[in-house]
């Protein structure tokens, strides 16, 4: 009996044992599992932390590159309209008004102040108005030929002689010296510079005919096929100079002419020839 109460226990000690070990294998099991879901759950938790840090950097950089590149449009636009001359946005809006309109020339402290057409021919702005309404003053206009895609070399512009000092009738008191002394700059505005002209000839002249030679057609003159034509008129227009003038231009300078009716003979006109002030 006694052997037999000695073996029953050991059997118990043995199955106690058992499932004590059991049990801590299970407890260690757990807690490994429960470790690992852990870190799991935190290398999760960080890289979603990751994530969205590197979302709001990105979200951050583009605004600030987006801040930035409106910054430097704003920039460059602030830095357009400074360049811009009250002259040049006056221009800008009339050219809304009429596409002819070309610019505006101005000579200071005369009459001589107005805007600059350029039609389709040498005709219609003889008689109409910037408005495109009908005047007998009719407009200042460049002559149709000059081409703004070269551009070309000489900015040929006509006005009518009137008795009413309108238009280019002051342009006849260049006659004087004393006079160009103290009106020497030509200024031509357009939407894409403000620029001065210096006076480098002031001469009378005439319609010529065909069969004339050797003669001075200075309203021929609007782009010079070679240096050698450039430098010819340049020459053509400083010997005919009522007097002497120490500016003169060079092949590649640009150069304005305004032309207007004079009457000391039949179909005579009046020139004044200037060269761009280069700043």
């Amino acid at each position: 009996m006694k052997n037999d109460r000695k073996v029953s226990s050991k059997r118990m000690h043995k199955i106690i044992y058992l499932l004590l070990t059991i049990l801590i294998i299970l407890s260690l099991i757990y807690i490994i599992k429960y470790f690992l879901i852990k870190q799991e759950a935190k290398a999760q938790s960080n890289l979603l932390n990751a994530i969205e840090i590197y979302e709001k950097e990105k979200i951050n950089n583009e605004e600030t590159q987006n801040f930035t590149k409106n910054e430097e449009v704003a920039e460059e636009k602030i830095e357009e309209e400074k360049q811009q001359t009250e002259r040049m946005v006056q221009v800008k809006q009339l050219k809304e008004q009429n596409a002819d309109i070309v610019g505006w020339l101005e000579i200071e402290n005369t009459n001589i102040n107005y805007p600059v057409l350029q039609g389709a021919d040498n005709r219609y702005y003889m008689t109409h108005n910037y408005k495109k309404e009908k005047s007998k003053n009719g407009s200042i206009f460049l002559n149709a030929d000059y081409n703004w895609n070269i551009p070309s070399n000489n900015l040929l512009m006509y006005g009518h002689n009137l008795g009413n000092g309108m238009m280019f009738q002051e342009l006849l008191k260049y006659e004087k010296e004393s006079f160009y002394k103290e009106h020497p700059i030509i200024r031509f505005t357009t939407i894409d510079e403000d620029a001065e002209y210096e006076i480098i000839s002031v001469f009378k002249s005439r319609v010529y005919y065909k069969s004339e030679k050797n003669v001075f057609r200075y309203y021929y003159f609007i782009n010079s096929e070679s240096e050698e034509e450039y430098n010819q008129f340049i020459s053509n227009a400083k010997n005919a100079s009522l007097y002497s003038i120490d500016a003169t231009a060079s092949f590649g300078d640009q150069l304005i002419t305004l032309s207007t009716c004079s009457y000391y003979v039949e179909d005579g006109r009046f020139a004044v020839i200037g060269r761009k002030i280069q700043k």
